[in-house]
């Protein structure tokens, strides 16, 4: 169904049911239900015996019990003085079959000798009233479902909503009705300069159609989840000034058979009317994808909805001021049909964004929030490798939550960091309880992870933060984030980071004599990465260049029903093997280092214990020999002065009358 904005005012000057004569249909409704599953009798409604003999009649004749009669036919009914009970039940009247003898004749003569001629009808009762009290209560009662049903209908909107399910379920949506334009999308500035030709044109066709250019007639746009795709399209909506139409690939699919084609060209249809119209399909892979894959063969509900956006998109009947713009993270699902030109003719990929993007993410949504003079976006935006705009978002948000919670004024950068690493991590759970053996095993196996990072990733990765408060379902973690984006991954550092990984697990027999399960993770991402240098990215000289991965996952069956072995078996052993090599030697790397720094090693492992928690350049102090004991403990004090200040905020709270500080309007960094 389609909402065009007038249709809101419409329906506040429509009139309203009145309760008064609902109550008064539900009364009846009432009485006709209770008068007919009670027996309720109505005028004309008097029950009448059948089966009795002419010899009964003559005798209650004789008898002056006849009041009066009515024959039609071979059929006579006789209404009795004072009535009579059979069977449990009352009767004032009887029908009798009367033969032919007494039908005409001497017979009839009889039947009606000593009765009043006023009193002897020769055709019977109307049977009007009998057949009304029987059959009207059930009429009312079919009357009242229909109107309730047509009620209904006009509640919800009107028959598409109910009766029509070939209607399409996008809504308009116009400029004025949404906020969002190129001024709060950043971070994406080359997917916004490849949509704003489409505005552009929309705003102004004879400008492009001078030269005899075309439009593209669809543009899809792809990109990881959380990287602006639907904000970029409703910031096109907002910027263009012509009518909108959204939609998701899911409201075309239902459980009727050709629903979702119908659907299809009634969306066409109506942006064909409204053009020059946009029409935003949102997850179109949910009906996109690749026709003739899948258990069973090909010809079902979601191909005929597809085969019906192909024809739409660039058939016999297409229109030019109608232009599609659809959004997926799966273009590899996609049908080869809906991706060539004609159709989708541009593709805007919109990847993570860089340091820079990542800065103007997080200072248009730091715009809603108060920012203490401490806070560093760019520092922030530089500790955020690989995060989303939408992960970003949540960044804010949470620090925004944490100032509150402990009644500070503003956001600050302490803020900011904790709901970071809230975001990618997890949250603090210092409730926990665990045994000193335990947290001592935490604290070495952090500090071997920190020594080998330190060691030999120090120029790509620096060492953040490490920690063992557990997050999330680790007990500790070593933080390591680059200080630029990089886009290349070379074998040497690959190498490293299989050392890194086994830095907690080398550590802990080293010191402890013994391994636990707490490497669990570490030896799947060491095992994973391994694969991947053998199988996919030719960095065994022994395999070659040679990619072994093949096609792990089907688009429709999954990744273990499809899975296919295209090497021997003699080929498989020898990627067992290289796979296992590359982990042992990056084991006893680790293993080296840690042997070379033991006394680093201890230094670290004492000082989570006592600290729990150390930054960056907290461990480099501790690597050069230096002490930090000084600096912790005025972070130790500064820390019970804010908490003593948070309890004589609440304490202030809690007295009558308190009310809160205002606080100034959005400050930036």
């Amino acid at each position: 169904m389609f909402d065009e904005e007038e249709e809101p005012k419409k329906e506040e000057n429509r009139p309203k049911p009145r309760p008064r004569g609902l109550l008064v249909l539900l009364a009846i409704a009432v009485l006709v239900v209770l008068s007919i599953f009670t027996g309720t009798k109505v005028a004309g409604g008097e029950s009448t015996l059948r089966g009795a003999s002419v010899e009964q009649y003559l005798e209650l004749k004789e008898k002056h019990w006849i009041k009066e009669v009515w024959v039609e036919g071979s059929e006579l009914t006789a209404e009795l003085q004072g009535g009579f009970q059979k069977d449990g039940r009352s009767y004032k009247r009887f029908a009798i079959f009367l033969p032919p003898y007494y039908a005409e004749g001497e017979g009839y003569a009889k039947l009606s000798e000593g009765i009043d001629s006023a009193k002897f009808h020769s055709t019977p009762p109307s049977m009007l009233l009998p057949l009304l009290a029987q059959f009207v209560p059930w009429v009312i009662l079919i009357l009242l479902a229909w109107w309730f049903f047509i009620r209904q209908i006009r509640a919800s909107g009107g028959p598409g909503n109910v009766l029509s399910f070939g209607r399409s379920r996008a809504k308009f949506v116009t400029h004025d009705k949404v906020r969002v334009t190129f001024d709060e999308v950043a971070g994406i500035d080359e997917a916004k300069d490849e949509v704003r030709e489409i505005i552009e044109f929309l705003k102004d066709p004879a400008k492009f159609q001078r030269l005899g250019g075309r439009i593209p007639r669809g543009v899809l746009l792809v990109g990881a989840p959380g990287t602006g795709k639907t904000l970029l399209a409703k910031a096109i909506a907002g910027e263009a000034g012509v009518r909108f139409l959204s939609i998701t690939g899911s409201d075309f699919v239902e459980m009727f058979v050709g629903v979702g084609a119908a659907r299809v060209r009634d969306l066409f249809n109506t942006a064909k009317e409204k053009s020059p119209c946009i029409v935003f399909i949102d997850e179109i892979d949910a009906v996109g994808r690749r026709r003739g894959t899948g258990l069973g063969g090909g010809h079902d509900e979601r191909e005929q909805t597809l085969n019906q956006i192909l024809v739409e998109m660039d058939g016999f009947d297409t229109d030019e001021g109608v232009i599609v713009i659809a959004a997926t993270n799966r273009p590899d699902v996609l049908d080869p049909a809906l991706l060539r030109p004609g159709r989708f003719d541009r593709q805007v990929y919109i990847d993570l964004p860089d340091v820079k993007g990542r800065e103007q993410i997080l200072r248009v949504h730091a715009k809603k929030i108060k920012l203490a003079r401490d806070a560093d976006l760019t520092q922030l935006a530089q500790a955020t490798p690989m995060l989303s705009g939408a992960d970003l978002a949540n960044i804010i948000n949470e620090a925004a939550i944490l100032a509150t919670m402990k009644r500070a004024e503003a956001v600050t950068m302490k803020d900011l960091t904790e709901a970071r690493d809230k975001v990618i991590f997890g949250r603090q759970k210092k409730s926990r309880v665990m045994d000193e053996k335990e947290k001592m095993i935490t604290a070495y196996h952090e500090a071997g992870h920190t020594i080998v990072a330190a060691k030999l990733l120090s120029d790509i990765f620096p060492v953040h933060k490490v920690t063992i408060i557990p997050r999330g379902r680790a007990l500790g973690m070593t933080m390591a984030f680059p200080e630029k984006d990089r886009y290349h991954l070379p074998k040497d550092q690959c190498l490293k980071q299989l050392a890194m990984s086994f830095g907690g697990r080398v550590a802990e027999h080293l010191v402890f004599s013994e391994l636990s399960a707490g490497a669990a993770d570490d030896i799947q991402k060491a095992t994973e990465l391994a694969r991947r240098m053998v199988c996919e990215w030719g960095m065994s000289e022994k395999l070659g260049p040679v990619n072994y991965a093949g096609e792990e996952e089907h688009l429709f069956l999954g990744r273990e029903i499809a899975r296919t072995g295209r090497v021997s078996e003699e080929t498989q052993r020898a990627i067992d093997d290289e796979i296992r090599r590359l982990v042992e030697d990056a084991e006893k790397q680790a293993r080296d280092i840690l042997a070379q720094h033991r006394p680093q090693l201890d230094a670290i492992g004492k000082a989570l214990l006592k600290y729990e928690t150390l930054t960056g350049s907290e461990v480099m102090k501790i690597l050069a020999g230096e002490s930090i004991d000084a600096a912790k403990e005025r972070e130790h004090a500064s820390l019970q002065a804010e908490e003593q200040r948070r309890e004589e905020e609440g304490r202030r709270e809690a007295e009558p009358g308190w009310k809160p500080k205002p606080l100034a309007g959005p400050q930036q960094a």
